[in-house]
């Protein structure tokens, strides 16, 4: 078995985190809320190039 084999699905403990972003992705409307966001948020087109 090589290395590059286990990749990272070794993981299966739930944190608090995790559960807490998967209970946020079910209650919130996540498309509604950008397309009320969008209109004031920045694009990001301005200022300073890096």
């Amino acid at each position: 078995m090589k290395q590059a084999d286990l990749g990272l699905h070794l993981s299966t403990k739930r944190t608090r985190k995790r559960e807490f972003l998967d209970e946020m992705n079910r209650v919130v409307p996540w498309t509604d809320l950008v397309m009320l966001i969008a209109p004031y948020a920045p694009e990001g087109k301005r200022g300073r190039p890096p």
